[in-house]
């Protein structure tokens, strides 16, 4: 017992100082442990009480949308270049339409020469009114000439006599004087006479009606045995060389888009025709009521074309480089035109558009798409902004109508 409390006595001065040298370090790293052990028992707890309170819906909720998630067909429509095209319907009408009536007192009409649907030249008779009354005129005109020459023949002689008298003496100067003013008198109604002859011919033709212009007889609305004056209106309406024109109404963007010179096919109805021509006109004003303008589309003439018919055109109103989609993949409401574009991450998002023409291999969107996003093509009134999918290529050479 005594020995072994001596040997420990004797061992604790050695041991001591040893103690002492690491105390230092040993309190450091002790430290640094016990934070380490805290900073895990605190991650621990806030995994556990995340864990604890978390909502078993919103876990249920995400994973149901994942494993839902619906498939719908999606198109990258690119960039195509389109020839743009409005469609128009209108009447067909003579480009310059001559209406014809009686340009002199009028009269009965005699003869009728020419019916509608003639081919007439520049001053020929269309119709001939009744001149009895005039030719008699006339007579009496050319006649009255004659009497007038006659006087100024009568009066030149006495001036002549007189200017051998006055010589002699017998006859006075005065008396020359007035024998010369009686002549050109005289001569002068004769002028004047002869004046009135050629008015007297001039009003006897124009009871002729005549044709202002070459052109083509439209309508004939006199007969013979009719009374025609100038207040009988028209009788005659030829169109002028038989130059046609469809006159096509159309609303005013679709009006501002055009210009002269640019091609179109006019179709008449009741035929399958198609007849190329060319706007030459587009109208100055806008209906005020019906918000309409017209473009004047000249014609050559051809007997399938008939003044006053329905024509339907295919106006062609130059190309655009733009993306093109199907009509299912337009969507509307009352915010506008709109598509469901799908993003890298497969989330719908909505992507308001401006469309333009409407073509057989689909809608023009002129404005709101650059051609390379993935646009739903189907179902897409069955989407919502935010709805996560699962994307199906579709061919880009799917039909409009689908």
């Amino acid at each position: 017992m005594n020995y072994e409390t001596t040997i420990r006595s004797e061992l604790r001065p050695a041991i001591e100082p040893a103690i002492g040298d690491g105390d230092l370090g040993s309190r450091d790293g002790g430290q640094r442990r016990l934070m380490i052990v805290a900073a895990v028992i605190a991650l621990a707890l806030g995994l556990g009480w995340y864990f604890m309170h978390k909502s078993p819906a919103a876990t249920d909720s995400a994973a149901a949308r994942s494993a839902q998630a619906q498939s719908v067909s999606v198109i990258t429509p690119g960039r195509s270049s389109v020839t743009g095209s409005i469609t128009a319907s209108g009447t067909i009408a003579a480009r310059r339409e001559m209406p014809v009536g009686a340009a002199g007192e009028g009269g009965r009409v005699v003869s009728v020469l020419v019916d509608a649907g003639d081919w007439v030249q520049a001053g020929q008779v269309l119709a001939v009114v009744d001149r009895a009354v005039q030719a008699q005129q006339i007579a009496g005109q050319a006649a009255n000439i004659e009497v007038q020459r006659a006087n100024a023949r009568i009066a030149q002689s006495n001036l002549d006599r007189a200017l051998k008298l006055v010589e002699r003496g017998f006859i006075s100067k005065a008396d020359v004087d007035r024998l010369t003013a009686t002549r050109d008198a005289a001569v002068a109604q004769v002028r004047v006479a002869a004046a009135s002859l050629e008015q007297l011919r001039a009003s006897t033709a124009r009871l002729n009606i005549v044709a202002p212009a070459a052109g083509l007889v439209l309508t004939r609305g006199v007969e013979p045995g009719q009374i025609v004056s100038p207040g009988s209106g028209v009788l005659f309406r030829i169109a002028k060389d038989g130059q046609l024109e469809m006159q096509a109404r159309l609303a005013e963007n679709d009006l501002a888009r055009l210009a002269v010179g640019q091609s179109a096919d006019v179709t008449p109805v009741g035929t399958a025709k198609a007849f190329t021509g060319q706007i030459w006109q587009l109208s100055p004003t806008i209906d005020t009521q019906t918000r309409e303008g017209i473009a004047r589309i000249a014609l050559g003439y051809d007997r399938a074309l008939r003044p006053g018919g329905f024509a339907s055109a295919q106006i062609r109103s130059g190309s655009v480089i733009a993306p093109m989609l199907p009509e299912s993949a337009i969507l509307s409401d009352q915010q506008g035109a709109f598509v469901y574009v799908v993003d890298q991450n497969n989330k719908v998002s909505r992507r308001a558009v401006k469309t333009g023409d409407v073509t057989a291999q689909g809608i023009v969107v002129s404005e709101g798409l650059a051609g390379n996003e993935r646009v739903v093509l189907r179902a897409g009134g069955f989407l919502n902004p935010g709805d996560v999918v699962r994307p199906v290529a579709a061919s880009a050479a799917t039909p409009a109508g689908s």
